[in-house]
This record gives structure tokens, sequence and C-alpha cells, in this order.
């Protein structure tokens, strides 16, 4: 890491095993990693390789079984309850291969939503969701339904809501899986696009080859162990 990057995630010794029954069954062994500021990386392996156990162990969705992670200076595997819910609320954005829109709210208030938790007043909410629906090419969709609109519009909103709170990260675990190619190509080049713009950072949980091409660097996960981790050069 040069001097200049800011480290955003970082983990230590960080582990994750599940029990059956009597049996312990490991999901992340001891993983150390370091996540800048501003990064475009994807997490990839077979499945069962430990890849989304990795994502919700750095982003609070689950608790280490020994090891630490750190977004920037907080210590995230010892924070529990509201505190820990606030914090994830306010700094990682995620977005879901099943989309998980509100089917009964609107774009508009899908999109507004973690504001609306945060207490972001009412006209600055209103010129957020105007300037992000124009990013993603939705403007007029305002007052659709999530079932009244495309798979890859459903996707994009969702995009859009992780991104327009303004968290430090954005976590997308196999955020292209249920697209075909070309909508999951638009979708991902529209994601390079505003990580350069915002600088935010994005992290992948992926299979997907495009996501693979795209990213800045690529960690290959395998039964739990950081297998590769692999720097693109800077265009």
């Amino acid at each position: 890491m040069s001097n200049d990057e800011v480290a955003l995630i970082t983990t230590e010794n960080l582990r994750k095993d599940y029990r059956d029954e009597s049996v312990v069954v490991p999901a992340v062994r001891g993983v150390d990693l370091t996540i800048s500021a501003g990064e475009f990386t994807a997490i990839v392996g077979p499945s069962g390789s430990g890849k989304t156990t990795f994502l919700n162990l750095i982003s609070g969705l689950d608790y280490p079984t020994e090891g630490k992670v750190w977004l920037k200076d907080r210590l995230l595997s010892e924070m529990s309850g509201n505190a820990l819910s606030d914090f994830r609320r306010d700094h990682i954005g995620f977005i879901f291969q099943a989309y998980n829109l509100i089917p009964v709210l609107t774009v508009k208030e899908n999109i507004e939503y973690i504001m609306l938790l945060q207490g972001v007043p009412d006209e600055e909410r209103e010129a957020r969701v105007g300037d992000i629906l124009k990013e993603i090419g939705m403007e007029g969709f305002e007052r659709r339904l999530p079932p009244r609109i495309s798979g890859g519009q459903q996707q994009r909103v969702a995009i859009a809501r992780a991104m327009v709170s303004r968290p430090e990260m954005i976590l997308a675990d196999e955020p292209t899986a249920n697209l075909d190619s070309e909508t999951g190509a638009e979708l991902l080049d529209m994601m390079r696009v505003l990580n350069r713009k915002t600088g935010m950072t994005f992290l992948f949980s992926t299979h997907d080859r495009m996501v693979m091409e795209q990213a800045d660097r690529v960690i290959t996960l395998h039964d739990g162990r950081v297998l590769k981790d692999e720097r693109r050069a800077a265009a």
C-alpha cells in the first residue's frame, strides 16, 4: 500500500467457524487483508470458499470466531447491538443478488429509505434522489413500484439506494448473477464510473468474469484462505 492510500478495512487473523452438531466447520481461516479507500475489488473463489462469510464479517452482519475487523479506526468486530446497526447504516452500503427492494415502496421511497433512517432533511433527500436518478438513467421512474420495472432497473435502484446515503464502502454480493450478460455489463460499467467519480470503495463477492476483468484487484479465496491477491496496474 502506497503512502497516499488510506486503509478502509483491515482484518487481522480473521476466522469464522460454524458448528454442525459436534463438528466444527471452518468457513474463514485466519485472513489478514487491507482494503484501501477507493478500491474496486473482487473477492472470488468457488462455492464454499468463504466469500460471502468474509463479506458478512467485514460488514458486521456476522461475528468472527477469532480475529479483528477495523473500518478505518473503529473496531467493528467488538461493536454490537444498536451501535453496530447505526454504524453499518451510516458507513456501509449493500447491493444484493436478489435486489432486496421493498415491493410496496416506490422507486423514490426505496432510494431514500436509508436517508430517512439517518434523519437527512427533506430538501436534501429530494436533491440527492434527483441526482442519483440522473446518474443511473432512471429519471421519470420515481413513482414506479419494483414489480413494475425490469430486473436490471431494480438493480439500478438497489445501487442508487446503496450509494445515495454516501457510505464509505459498497459491498456487492453477486450483484450481476440474476441479470443477462448485456444488462450486467451495463450496470458494472455504471458502478465503475460511479467509483471513479465519487471515490467510493466497491467490494464484490462474485463468480462473474466481467466483474473480475473490471476490478483493480482480485482476491481469490479457497477453503477460507487467501490463495491469490492480484492487483492490476493503473491505466
